[in-house]
């Protein structure tokens, strides 16, 4: 299939923050309750059609796991962007927002864009973090915000149109 672009995107945060359960919507428009943990990188593409331009993106689910954090880096390298989550329901996943955003920073190119995600969204009433607190660390980054929910599909696909290196 011909494109006219294409872009890198990388999914980063804590591990069981629906990052995998996020690619996947994005790509095949589906939902799968278990999942098991990413070891290293997972890998999803989608030819999208944006002002009669079609861009293929390739995303990158990366682990969450400490473990992997020096491997999650190199991934970094040739992004154009990166989503940004934690899930609305753990406190710890939004606490750890700062150090996944600084990891970002320092690896990545200059005009990484990054979007910042709660994810789980169709959880509400087991809400740990409110819409006000993920949207006012955005703002203080620099950072576009939206909550999102993997399992309904709820602005999974407005995510990807957050990001303005599209044409």
């Amino acid at each position: 299939m011909s494109y006219n672009y294409l872009y890198k995107l990388v999914l980063i945060g804590d591990s069981g923050v629906g990052k995998s359960c996020l690619l996947l919507q994005f790509t095949d428009q589906r939902f799968q309750p278990v999942h098991d943990l990413t070891i290293g990188v997972e890998f999803g593409a989608r030819l999208i059609e944006y002002k009669k331009t079609k861009i293929r993106l390739q995303i990158w689910d990366t682990a969450g796991q400490e473990s992997f954090r020096s491997i999650t880096r190199s991934y970094y390298r040739g992004a154009a962007g990166a989503v940004l989550v934690y899930d609305i329901t753990r406190r710890e996943t939004f606490n750890h927002l700062a150090s996944w955003l600084d990891d970002a920073l320092q690896h990545s190119s200059p005009s990484l864009q990054i979007v910042l995600v709660g994810n789980k969204s169709d959880l509400s009433k087991r809400r740990a973090v409110n819409y006000e607190e993920g949207l006012n660390f955005a703002q203080e980054h620099g950072l576009t915000f939206l909550e999102t929910s993997a399992k309904t599909g709820e602005n999974v696909e407005q995510v990807i149109y957050n990001f303005s290196f599209l044409p």
